[in-house]
């Protein structure tokens, strides 16, 4: 075959020839903004915010009924009622101190946080107005019943004078622990004219002095105290509960 006639057989006429249609478009780019330094930093700051509300609002909620018993004790009070001791304002908290058991053992002062507490203070030979005192608070523990367990009857000693041995078993339901009379003075407020060891305290189970009955009391007054002392259990009942 002639070299023409092969080109002819390759090459088909131009007048018959078509150009297949091209459906290649125009590449097109699309450009993206990209990210400024600040924004990662600005999206930490976020999360942070969020994170510190979210915690906020799980404290509130946790000391919501906290906040709603003390409420309802101190300001909403029914008229006509009237507390037979008297509320400590400020509240003092528990002093950070160590104190002695009877033999000896050394433990803080803060351990007593946790639950009610009904206090007296007395040196150690407990005359009779001392053993008068430590009588009513055992009898207002028990006559508690089953709130009992939510209340520590607790004696302050305020020397290193020995206990009477007589006078031991019973105390045997007792918390019974050596503290110096400097700090007691500092931390219970007695009334005017009044010696702090003449009256019952009340601690809350937060480790506030928050009520003192008044001095010398008596068995003919011992129920207007107790009915305080329920008062205040039954407002902390919803957050407080029995043993530490």
């Amino acid at each position: 075959m002639s070299g023409s006639k092969l080109s002819d057989v390759l090459s088909p006429p131009l007048a018959n020839s078509h150009r297949p249609e091209s459906h290649d478009q125009p590449l097109g780019l699309t450009v993206h903004s990209m990210p400024t330094p600040q924004e990662p930093f600005q999206d930490d700051s976020r999360r942070t915010r969020r994170g510190r509300w979210q915690m906020i609002a799980v404290l509130l909620v946790c000391a919501a009924p906290v906040v709603a018993s003390y409420f309802t004790y101190y300001v909403i009070r029914p008229q006509g009622r009237t507390n037979f001791g008297a509320l400590i304002d400020p509240q003092r908290p528990i002093p950070a101190v160590t104190a002695t058991t009877l033999a000896g053992q050394s433990v803080p002062l803060r351990s007593l946080e946790g639950q009610w507490l009904l206090l007296s203070v007395a040196n150690a030979a407990c005359d009779a107005d001392c053993r008068q005192r430590l009588y009513l608070q055992h009898q207002m523990r028990v006559s508690l019943g089953k709130n009992m367990d939510r209340v520590d009857w607790v004696w302050l000693v305020a020397d290193g004078a020995p206990v009477p041995a007589a006078l031991l078993p019973a105390l045997a339901d007792a918390t019974v622990l050596r503290v110096p009379a400097a700090t007691l003075a500092q931390w219970l407020p007695p009334a005017a004219g009044h010696d702090l060891r003449e009256h019952l305290y009340v601690v809350d189970p937060m480790g506030n002095l928050m009520m003192r009955f008044p001095a010398h009391l008596e068995i003919s007054n011992a129920g207007k105290a107790r009915g305080d002392l329920v008062r205040l259990l039954s407002a902390s009942s919803s957050w407080d509960k029995a043993a530490r």
